[in-house]
């Protein structure tokens, strides 16, 4: 499996906290990217049309954790390992804003 870039690391002087829909949907892109598959491909697989996925992955809609589920299982993927990797990206983007988890401990990301 091919491996995931890195995400744009935003300015924490000028730039706001991300969104978590922004976030989320960088991360599924990153994982289509990292399969080499095509947007129409994954949506066929997950059962949503093609621009319902860009804009998913485009953080422009709020998907529902069923719709996550979806594209997550069209992936291959799971809700930990975009949680995980979600949270991870939120450190990269902010070192000194979360203290990194102790070692062995399980880190989960929720959104309301």
């Amino acid at each position: 499996m091919a491996e995931l870039l890195p995400l744009r690391t935003p300015s924490p002087a000028t730039d706001p906290d991300p969104l978590w829909r922004h976030l989320v949907g960088e991360r599924l892109r990153r994982m289509r990217h990292a399969r080499g598959e095509r947007l129409a491909d994954v949506a066929r697989r997950a059962g949503i049309s093609v621009q319902y996925l860009s804009e998913i992955e485009r953080g422009r809609k709020e998907p529902s954790s069923e719709m996550v589920s979806a594209v997550l299982g069209a992936l291959g993927g799971t809700l930990l390992e975009l949680a995980s990797g979600v949270a991870d990206d939120l450190r990269a983007a902010a070192p000194d804003a979360a203290p990194a988890a102790p070692s062995g401990a399980r880190v989960f990301a929720l959104a309301a």
